[in-house]
């Protein structure tokens, strides 16, 4: 554990943490609706807190440092979950103006404050057991981030192996995606799939599965391969629309309106599975006293009453499904209060643990959604909400559970730094929930900005996570989800859980685009490489391969925003 100097919770972090998460809630805004996914803000945070504090400001404290960056990675994972879902509105008001209309300012905003608070309170509880006890997750963007900060700390000999990956991958970033000089995937031709499997030139996906190791990347490739190579070929044999679209040579809308419908089912089944097995740790988390109980932890004594008052966050969660409730502007009623706050612990659970094995930037927060979305309308259905209203409510509840699932795995990520740097939790809890607050105020008039000057829908946003959500929605409510599909992946993750295989990673190969998996591949295969030549596999973090993999995420993510904020202007 490292701890270096007293400053951590100041006033200047507050700025500046702020600052940065508003900047990259906004920029990484416009990333997901042009791409559909968003680069985690927790390393490049830190690298500019880093830079501010301890160059410009000349502020010695690595905690300090830690706080910016929990501040400011909250506005990326608030935004992810706002842009998967709060479009589908404005596409219904598009394309059905007489029953719909567009969401006011003050929805958007009271629905992202209500999901951004509840995941960092949900959390709460589960760090002891996730962070502290569960030696299993590796948490890499967290490490990465905790590698980073040591590395200022240590002083140029150390920093130069992030800053070399850092500007590594921001050069190729900028050619990519401002000079065009290279293309931003690689297609390899299959003629056993009509098509082409590819990867994409992705320094940062790189780096993350350098981190995540071989194993998890392995199975992140193999869930993939097992999409494009098996399911696709399968389902164009015993469906006829999937037949026709084989016929065609579509086989990526064969996976996009099939194949990711079976990793969804698998996501779903993987997080009861995770949950389950997780039950006896988490109801020990419960059960254990909050008071001055110290236990001991490896080679450090940790007090149990270090996290915020376990009866303070029951009361603050309690307050805000009643506030969901109540307020008029957010278009849910008591039935959709209560389903939030099941799924809600229910995914920001599954969603800490998972991204303990393969990243928030690989978070698939819109898989969740699509079971809470499924289980809601066809709640909502059954109950007698049904249309235009029915539909707005379950977008409304979706939205608040992405936005908790997405900001509990950011949590996790942080919290995971704090535990290596020495950081006091119950601080960086209240540093998250600054982060969100600030991010919530701001991104429903980013939202509102991006579709004024664009459209969601159009070329430049075409909003696709969104749009998935609101067929989804339309599909339940006209009786026309593909039940079967969902069930498929389901068995597919039952199968693999009794042959004692991780599910997660598997389930999130399925779901994401196969090119992720190949190149988070490839980085796992060099860290293979890499701990065979060492005769070791790396620590927790301090190596040079884990320090140039930290600067090629920092590099990629700041690149990334700059060039989203270019573009925005």
């Amino acid at each position: 554990m490292v701890s270096s100097g007293k400053k951590e919770f100041t006033l200047t972090a507050l700025v500046l943490g702020v600052v940065l998460a508003v900047v990259f809630g906004a920029a990484n805004a416009y990333l997901g609706l042009r791409v559909g996914l968003t680069v985690s803000a927790s390393v490049p945070a830190a690298v500019i807190s880093m830079g501010v504090l301890r160059f410009v400001l000349r502020r010695d404290s690595i905690l300090e440092n830690n706080m910016v960056q929990t501040i400011g990675s909250a506005g990326e994972s608030l935004a992810a979950g706002a842009i998967f879902t709060l479009p589908a509105l404005y596409l219904w008001a598009e394309e059905r103006p007489a029953e719909f209309s567009a969401p006011e300012l003050l929805s958007i905003t009271l629905i992202a404050l209500a999901g951004g608070i509840l995941g960092v309170l949900l959390m709460v509880p589960l760090r002891r057991p996730l962070i502290v006890e569960d030696k299993t997750l590796k948490y890499p963007e967290g490490c990465a981030c905790a590698d980073v900060l040591r590395a200022g700390e240590a002083g140029a000999r150390h920093a130069k192996n992030v800053f070399a990956g850092l500007g590594v991958a921001a050069a190729v970033k900028f050619i990519i995606g401002w000079l065009k000089w290279l293309p931003e995937n690689v297609l390899i031709p299959v003629k056993a799939l009509r098509g082409a499997v590819g990867f994409d030139f992705s320094p940062a996906l790189l780096g993350v599965g350098y981190i995540v190791g071989p194993k998890v990347s392995s199975l992140l490739f193999a869930g993939g391969m097992f999409g494009w190579m098996v399911l696709i070929p399968i389902l164009s044999l015993v469906m006829p629309e999937a037949g026709a679209m084989w016929d065609a040579g579509n086989v990526k809308g064969i996976w996009s309106g099939y194949v990711r419908y079976v990793g969804a089912g698998a996501i779903a089944m993987g997080g009861f599975i995770s949950l389950a097995k997780s039950a006896p740790v988490f109801l020990r988390a419960f059960r254990r006293k909050t008071g001055a109980d110290v236990r001991k932890d490896g080679d450090r004594e940790e007090d149990a009453g270090s996290d915020l008052p376990m009866k303070v966050v029951f009361a603050a969660v309690v307050c805000v499904i009643a506030f969901i409730w109540a307020v008029p502007a957010v278009p849910v009623s008591l039935l959709g209060a209560v389903l939030i706050a099941l799924f809600g612990f229910f995914f920001a659970a599954v969603s800490a643990r998972m991204v303990g094995f393969v990243g928030s930037s690989n978070n698939p927060a819109s898989g969740m959604t699509i079971a809470t979305l499924v289980v809601a309308t066809l709640v909502l259905r059954e109950t007698g909400s049904t249309g235009a209203a029915g539909m707005v409510a379950a977008i409304a509840i979706g939205s608040v559970v992405c936005i908790v699932a997405a900001i509990a795995g950011d949590t996790a990520q942080d919290l995971k730094t704090g535990r290596i740097l020495g950081a006091t939790p119950w601080k960086q809890q209240l540093g998250e929930l600054v982060g969100v607050v600030a991010s919530a105020l701001a991104i429903g008039g980013v939202l509102v900005l991006l579709h004024r000057a664009w459209g969601f829908g159009s070329d430049a946003i075409s909003a696709p996570q969104a749009t998935l959500m609101k067929v989804i929605v339309e599909g339940m409510m006209d009786g026309g989800l593909p039940w079967g599909l969902l069930a498929v992946g389901a068995g597919l993750a039952a199968v693999l859980a009794l042959f004692r295989v991780s599910v997660m990673p598997v389930a999130i190969g399925i779901y994401l685009p196969v090119g992720l998996g190949v190149t988070m591949f490839v980085g796992g295969m060099v860290r293979l490489v890499v701990d065979r030549i060492r005769g070791a596999s790396s620590a927790e973090g301090g190596d040079t391969g884990t320090l140039f993999s930290a600067g090629l995420v920092a590099g990629e993510g700041l690149c990334g925003i700059v060039l989203a904020l270019l573009s925005l202007i």
